[in-house]
C-alpha cells in the first residue's frame, strides 16, 4: 500500500504552496524491492522535504533528500552504507506530451520537466527517480578499496592473496 503522504491531491496545493516532510525507511525500500527485484541497492533510510507550488496549471516540485543507501562496492563487492544527499527542482506540466513521430533531441531544460495527469500527484515516483539519480555510477566502500584478486578471489581489503 502506498504511503498517503506521498499521494497529494492537486486541489490541496494552496496559493502559498504545500510542504511535505519525507521519511522513507526499510519498509518503503522493501516494497520498492518487491516491485523492482533488479534494484541496485538493498535498503536505505532517506528523509527530507518536498515543496509543491502551483503556477497556473503547472506545478513546481522542489525537494531535498538526504540519508543513506545500502550499496555493493564496485571493486570488492562488499556491502556498505553510502551517505547521499541532493536537492532537486522539477516542473510538472499537464500531459501526456504529444507524440510527433520524429526524433527530437532533449535540451538541458527539458530534463527538468515532467508530465502529470489526473487529480493526484504521485510523489513516490518522483522520489524514486531522485534517489536513483543519487546512486553513484561506481559505488566504492572506500576511496582506496583494493578490490578482489582476479586469480584467487581474495578480498584484498581483508586479506593478502596467496597468488
Amino acid at each position: 500500500m502506498k504511503d498517503k503522504i506521498l499521494q497529494v491531491a492537486i486541489k490541496a496545493i494552496g496559493e502559498s504552496g504545500l510542504e511535505r516532510t519525507i521519511d522513507l525507511g526499510p519498509e518503503w525500500f522493501s516494497r520498492w524491492r518487491e516491485e523492482d527485484p533488479q534494484l541496485e541497492f538493498a535498503n536505505g533510510a532517506i528523509n527530507g522535504s518536498v515543496r509543491l507550488e502551483k503556477h497556473g496549471r503547472d506545478i513546481l516540485v522542489r525537494g531535498r533528500v538526504q540519508g543513506r543507501l545500502h550499496l555493493a562496492c564496485s571493486r570488492c563487492l562488499e556491502d556498505f552504507d553510502a551517505p547521499v544527499e541532493g536537492d532537486f527542482d522539477l516542473l510538472l506540466v499537464p500531459g501526456p506530451q504529444p507524440v510527433r513521430g520524429e526524433i527530437e533531441e532533449l535540451s538541458a531544460p527539458d530534463l527538468d520537466v515532467d508530465y502529470y495527469s489526473g487529480e493526484v500527484l504521485d510523489l513516490e515516483a518522483i522520489l524514486r527517480e531522485q534517489i536513483i539519480l543519487l546512486v553513484p555510477l561506481k559505488p566504492l566502500c572506500t576511496e582506496d578499496c583494493q578490490g578482489i584478486c582476479p586469480r584467487c578471489g581474495a578480498v584484498l581489503n581483508l586479506e593478502a592473496c596467496s597468488c
